[in-house]
């Protein structure tokens, strides 16, 4: 069973996974929730789709004055030291990492990842309709209240891998 880890999700402002303007981090050791964070960030690309928009909320107006993803970073990385990351559809959390990491010359870093999504898929199959954040949160036992709210996305994360990663 998986007791230590960094639940993270991203939020983007359009279709380029660099795009970053939200992290949300909850940092769990031995299966308990010891720190969280979360923080708008100003994206790059720095405009917004109305797709995106749509689904979290957020327009440039909540984050012209945010800072960049390298100051953001420097927070997040002494809390996530060594731990691995846990993301539902790690794929596209893991590609923005990368991405945006690329996108300010930052020096490349592998991290494992976890992933919520196909963990939810092996232990629940055809038991759920889908295997979206909330559904898969809420068979765990979780009430995801605030959903794409990167925060509230990670905290759900962090449930459903201490239930079934």
């Amino acid at each position: 069973m998986l007791r230590d880890f960094a639940a993270i999700d991203f939020e983007t402002a359009n279709g380029n996974r660099s795009s970053v303007c939200s992290v949300g981090v909850v940092v769990v050791r031995d299966g308990v929730v010891v720190d969280k964070f979360y923080s708008l960030i100003h994206p790059t690309p720095n405009y917004y789709s109305w797709f995106c928009t749509n689904v979290h909320g957020l327009t440039d107006c909540d984050t012209c004055s945010a800072p960049t993803f390298p100051e953001v970073w420097a927070k997040i990385e002494p809390l996530i030291e060594e731990l691995p990351l846990v993301a539902h559809n790690a794929g596209f959390d893991s590609g923005c990492l990368s991405a945006v990491r690329a996108s300010y010359g930052m020096p490349h870093k592998e991290y494992t990842f976890f992933d919520t999504l196909a963990a939810s898929r092996r232990a629940f199959g055809k038991q759920l309709p889908n295997h979206q954040l909330h559904t898969s949160a809420a068979a765990c036992g979780y009430h995801l209240a605030d959903h794409h709210h990167a925060l509230a996305d990670a905290e759900a994360c962090a449930a459903i891998a201490l239930k079934i990663l």
